[in-house]
């Protein structure tokens, strides 16, 4: 893994509670400070890159809208090409969507149709895995797609909000590597 021995430290002494915030009661973990830190925010990408490497690969997704933070230079890193997986109606062309339930509602994902294959095994990538929402939508739009799943990758597991229990059947024995766990 690259960066330094205590990553997971490094990690979190750069991630900031924000409490009540957006809502009161929510505690907002902020990754700002851990970006504006290059030796933190090389290291995680440098992480993010190996298990994408480690797991076989070919392109990252990332998740709108910090996955895209993450995920573009961890794919840069490990020689990849990185897809955005957007909000429904901000991408042009043709596209895939994946209708997914939240919370409170329902929202949309989608990606350009024409960006993964059935060559392709893709990781995605992105900063806070929570309830699992969005990551199960991400994999059955990956698959239909045609794609295969190399993985999901997180900065941070919420353990508390079980959304890896709830992402497990989608991931199919791909696996869930979160670099911390709170």
């Amino acid at each position: 893994m690259t960066g330094p021995a205590d990553l997971p430290g490094l990690l979190l002494s750069r991630i900031r509670d924000v409490p009540d915030h957006p809502e009161p009661g929510v505690v907002f973990k902020d990754i700002t400070p851990l970006l504006a830190d290059p030796a933190a925010f090389t290291a995680l990408t440098g992480a993010l890159a190996d298990i994408s490497v480690r797991n076989g690969a070919t392109k990252i997704v990332g998740l709108e809208a910090r996955g895209f933070i993450l995920g573009a230079p961890a794919a840069v890193r490990a020689g990849l090409g990185f897809i955005p997986v957007r909000k429904a109606g901000k991408l042009p062309g043709a596209t895939l969507a994946q209708a997914y339930d939240l919370e409170y509602g329902s929202a949309e994902i989608e990606v350009h149709a024409e960006d993964l294959t059935p060559d392709d095994r893709v990781m995605v990538i992105d900063d806070v895995l929570a309830t699992g929402g969005t990551a199960e939508a991400s994999l059955r739009l990956i698959r239909r797609a045609g794609a295969r799943v190399a993985g999901v990758a997180v900065l941070m597991e919420l353990g508390f909000l079980n959304g890896r229990a709830r992402l497990e059947p989608a991931l199919d024995g791909a696996p869930l590597e979160a670099l911390l766990t709170v």
